[in-house]
């Protein structure tokens, strides 16, 4: 379609020729019946335009679709390293904003690249057969315009990768600012958050406007070439029609070759120049489908036999960071126990839990669950033994139902009732007009925190995991919640390996261990009775906390 469309271009100013030779030689009947040709031929020229044009858009919408898929699935192997090295709003730019740059280029670069070779070289054969003698016109054209594209292209590439990266900028803002919405509007922030905002919008802008003002350069400057081509052409006809007036009719169909010659060297120059944003946004995609995650699982069969779990030696820091989070820790849980993990904010009693999740892993040493070590493990066999309930909880938009079955993708209804029983969640979804069918709305904002908490525990334990991690996941609860779900856990998970991180020691005060972590590492483990007696750190948090229950009685 390309080809037909490309060749109905270059033959309308020959038959154009010939249709001005029959109205010199006054022949009606040749020039009607050329005219019928030519509109025949633009008509053919722009069906096959539009089937072109289709074709390309089809092509394009589906590369951007693969694109799109493969980098959403490389994004979800992705650590949480991987992740916070991109940022999420980087990524959320690169999934949208450069699929939308690449899917341009593509659908220009099928509809310009090998018509304009045609039309180029078309024109360039045409022109010559035309006008032989007025083939140095046709040089310049083409060298001054190469010429010009070549230097746009070097100076757009710089412009888009600036463009590019302060979208990143102008995106990660949005975000921060809508997901701390309440902290701006309850410190009265918005004004700084608009300058902010303010800031790298107007440094884009300033960006756009130095592209746009290239361009507004470009078009007209392409023209300029091309009508002074024209008008020199014309002037040395109108010297040489006395000694040859067959040039009367070739001046039309040489300007219109040349005319398309420049169209074709537009297209190109165009075609390159936006090239030049596109390949800025196809690196940037390839750099997300070409890293590879800093987790990788093993394809084995080897099972998680039971919850024990050991730290041999485990040091771990943060990537780009040489401070130790956790330094040399060493200890063994046996399987069924609850254990307590408790010590002062930053202690690494969260990095703890994510080592056993494997979220991360250590820097030294090794963490073995069921005796296995995590990097010998499936992430399937992991995730379906090993079940991580976050302070912070994260419920997607759909329903009750559907968050639940995240913890377990073929939950039965009865399933769903006993894991929401175990949370306390049940009494408050029974009280839905559609229960387990309710919709969440997003961000959950149609639930209370302590709602969202006891979902998100209800997810945690609806696969009968052999560990469940709580980490500060009741925080949002009221004292007598947390003691039912505390005894829900105890009676209902009796095989289950509890860790229960806490800021309080009344969530860990019942564990049969509990570990103090201090500064990255074990301070002490024992039980309630024995910390008090033996750990100083221990009986500081207990009478620091023991003071401030006191101080709220009086």
């Amino acid at each position: 379609m390309i080809s037909v469309a490309a060749f109905s271009a270059l033959f309308q100013p020959t038959l154009m020729k010939d249709i001005f030779t029959a109205i010199l030689k006054k022949d009606h009947y040749q020039m009607v019946q050329l005219s019928i040709g030519l509109i025949l031929l633009a008509i053919l020229g722009l069906v096959a335009g539009v089937i072109n044009t289709i074709f390309a858009a089809k092509v394009a919408q589906n590369v951007a679709f693969d694109l799109r898929a493969a980098q959403y699935q490389k994004i979800q192997s992705f650590s949480f390293s991987n992740i916070e090295s991109f940022t999420p709003g980087n990524l959320v730019v690169r999934m949208t904003n450069d699929i939308i740059q690449v899917q341009n280029l593509i659908m220009m670069f099928l509809q310009t690249i090998f018509r304009a070779p045609i039309i180029f070289f078309g024109a360039l054969i045409f022109a010559i057969l035309t006008i032989p003698q007025f083939w140095w016109i046709i040089a310049g054209v083409v060298v001054m315009i190469a010429l010009v594209a070549a230097y746009a292209f070097f100076r757009m590439e710089k412009f888009f990768q600036i463009a590019q990266n302060l979208v990143d900028r102008v995106n990660g803002i949005v975000r921060e600012s809508m997901m701390g919405i309440r902290v701006v509007k309850s410190f009265v922030e918005e004004e700084s958050q608009m300058s902010k905002f303010k800031d790298t919008s107007d440094q884009l802008t300033k960006i756009n406007v130095q592209t746009g003002s290239l361009f507004s350069f470009l078009i007209p400057l392409f023209f300029l070439f091309a009508n002074l081509a024209i008008t020199g052409s014309v002037f040395l006809v109108g010297n040489m029609v006395t000694t040859d007036p067959s040039l009367v009719a070739r001046i039309a169909t040489f300007t219109n070759y040349l005319f398309q010659l420049m169209i074709a060297i537009v297209m190109a120059g165009f075609t390159i120049t936006f090239a030049s944003r596109g390949l800025v946004s196809l690196k940037r995609i390839d750099e997300v489908l070409k890293t590879e995650p800093d987790l990788n699982y093993q394809k084995t069969n080897n099972q998680i036999s039971d919850g024990s779990i050991e730290f041999d030696h485990v040091s771990f820091s943060y990537p780009d960071s040489d401070n130790l989070v956790l330094n040399d820790l060493s200890f063994k849980f046996e399987s069924g126990e609850t254990i307590g993990i408790i010590g002062a904010t930053g202690a690494g009693k969260s990095t703890l839990a994510q080592l056993i999740a494997r979220i991360y892993d250590p820097s030294k040493g090794s963490v073995k669950v069921g005796n296995l070590d995590l990097k010998e493990t499936s992430e399937a066999e992991l995730r379906k033994n090993v079940s991580l309930v976050l302070q912070k909880p994260i419920l997607f938009s759909g329903t009750i139902a559907d968050n639940l079955r995240q913890g377990k993708s073929n939950a039965t209804l009865t399933e769903m009732k006993k894991a929401a029983e175990i949370s306390q969640a049940l009494e408050f979804i029974e009280r839905l007009p559609k229960k387990f069918d309710s919709k969440v709305e997003e961000r959950s904002a149609n639930f209370s925190g302590g709602q969202k908490q006891r979902l998100s525990i209800a997810r945690g334990v609806i696969s009968d995991p052999k560990i469940l991690i709580l980490d500060d996941s009741t925080s949002a609860l009221d004292a007598k919640s947390e003691k039912l779900v505390r005894d829900a856990l105890a009676s209902k998970l009796k095989t289950t390996t509890k860790l229960i991180i806490a800021e309080k020691i009344s969530s860990v005060i019942n564990a049969e261990r509990i570990l103090v972590l201090e500064n990255g590492e074990v301070s002490a483990i024992g039980n309630h009775h024995e910390l008090l007696q033996s750990s100083a750190v221990y009986q500081e948090i207990y009478r620091t906390q023991k003071g401030l229950q006191g101080e709220g009685q009086k």
